[in-house]
């Protein structure tokens, strides 16, 4: 028995089964630890982060906010759109695999230049033709309208994938701009929640210093009488005078940064930076931090990081890419044909002996592009591979941010405590030397010293509470919730 030739027998192999060429995707599996190394806080737990982590601080504004720039913020109105194109091109794809018919009509009037075909052959129709060959002759020659309607028809047989693989890569591109916008969704619901925290640490900062002042009133308006009686120099009253001056000096920073972290949420939202001006008026404190920091296992980190599944979705794509640069190396078979009518007349032009057809396969098969097909499936490959690099990469990065995330928060706790224990000692040596200072046992300065040290270390333990919520916040974001139970509209 006669073997066919190895292409011929590929071909037909295929034309059977109908495969598809180039790699399968398999969705990639990068190694990560059981554990957390950082886990070591006892707030920190093994179980499920809440998608919605934003309610762990038990804020009702806050959640308002993170509401409100889920459905308002134009970037993801944006994305939303993106998500619309890219959707857009899988039906573009899949439409190549489908026959494609056309409707045609024209018309045209035509000449056909007979008598000169006839000249240039030697042939002298007035000699040698008989009247009646002469008749027609002059028949051919007038000018004649032609009428034509039809349809034309074809398909491109995907023998061996490329239309499918095509289709396959445009629906992992699609998957990747959905997870995009999850992506974006997760970036903005944490720089909602940093800079709302930001406006609470500056409230809380704007009351210390207000206080503070109020509390300087008081110790000048003392030191000026005890001046009055003898009691105190004047040095001391303008050394009080000054530091009350000063205390005043920090209250306009504070209200700049309200303000800015206002009109910053309201553009999140989609809304004018003065949108909010009526709001967050009153002061506020910063939200409590959970009791319990739900991380999770490392294993799941790939299903809740919309990077991760964003990076894998773009793997499959350039892998399905290989295949359909592989299938150009391979024939194309296409089916096409023709059905229509055709007369000299529009009376005629609809009777069934005006009929036209034809139909027929066809193949065409790459002999020379110069390298370019064999070079377009090493591009591919190689867009693959680093594809698959860059998966890795997106994974070992998100476990460095929860080990960061875990670290810092770890040291955070710390910092806060000590700053606890000191402003707690700051303000009792200072409520006991003011007593005594107004009964005159001790001076001026030693009070301004411990005025100074309450103050800087009552602003220094603010600024550390904002910084552990803060980190907190980073944590939620790098753990990748936030977009799972958040419902943007139909993709």
């Amino acid at each position: 028995m006669r073997r066919l030739p190895t292409a011929a027998a590929l071909f037909a192999a295929c034309s059977l089964a109908a495969c598809k060429v180039g790699p399968n995707f398999t969705e990639p599996k990068e190694p990560v630890p059981d554990r957390y190394a950082g886990a070591v806080d006892e707030r920190v737990s093994d179980s499920n982060p809440d998608p919605l982590w934003w309610r762990q601080f038990g804020d009702p504004q806050l959640d308002r906010l993170e509401m409100q720039t889920a459905a308002g913020n134009l970037d993801l109105k944006a994305a939303f759109l993106r998500i619309v194109e890219a959707r857009s091109q899988v039906q573009v794809a899949k439409a190549q695999g489908l026959p494609a018919l056309n409707g045609t009509a024209s018309y045209n009037r035509e000449q056909l230049g007979l008598a000169g075909i006839l000249k240039s052959q030697h042939f002298d129709a007035g000699a040698t033709a008989s009247p009646t060959e002469q008749q027609l002759i002059g028949s051919l020659e007038r000018p004649v309208n032609i009428y034509q309607l039809g349809f034309d028809a074809s398909w491109e047989l995907d023998l061996f994938g490329k239309v499918r693989r095509a289709v396959e890569a445009a629906d992992a591109t699609s998957l990747s701009t959905v997870e995009s916008r999850n992506d974006l969704l997760v970036s903005l619901e944490a720089e909602v929640a940093q800079t709302y925290f930001q406006l609470r640490a500056a409230q809380v900062l704007r009351k210390i210093t207000a206080d503070q002042i109020a509390a300087q009133r008081d110790v000048f308006e003392l030191t000026q009488s005890r001046h009055e009686h003898g009691l105190a120099s004047e040095a001391d009253v303008d050394t009080a005078r000054a530091q009350w001056s000063t205390l005043q000096s920090e209250l306009p920073p504070y209200e700049q940064t309200v303000a800015a972290s206002r009109h910053a949420l309201a553009v999140l939202t989609g809304q004018t930076p003065e949108a909010m001006d009526a709001d967050f008026t009153e002061n506020g404190e910063l939200p409590a931090l959970p009791r319990t920091i739900p991380i999770g296992l490392p294993a799941t980190l790939a299903r809740r990081r919309p990077d991760i599944r964003q990076s894998e979705a773009a793997l499959h794509a350039a892998t399905a890419k290989v295949g359909v640069s592989v299938a150009s190396l391979f024939p194309d078979v296409s089916l096409s044909g023709t059905y229509g009518l055709r007369n000299l007349s529009t009376g005629y032009l609809f009777d069934w002996d005006s009929r036209f057809y034809t139909f027929g396969p066809s193949i065409s098969v790459p002999i020379f592009h110069g390298g370019a097909l064999v070079a377009n499936v090493r591009l591919s490959r190689a867009q693959a591979a680093e594809a698959a690099l860059t998966y890795r990469k997106t994974v070992l990065n998100a476990l460095q941010e929860i080990e960061d995330g875990l670290s810092n928060l770890h040291e955070d706790a710390l910092r806060r405590s000590a700053l606890e224990e000191s402003v707690a000692a700051n303000q009792k040596a200072l409520d006991v030397n003011l007593d005594a200072y107004a009964h005159g046992l001790v001076t001026y300065i030693l009070v301004l010293t411990l005025q100074i040290q309450t103050v800087s270390s009552q602003q220094q333990l603010a600024q550390a509470v904002l910084v552990q919520s803060t980190d907190l916040v980073k944590l939620f974001k790098a753990l990748g919730g936030g977009w799972e139970n958040i419902d943007l509209g139909p993709p």
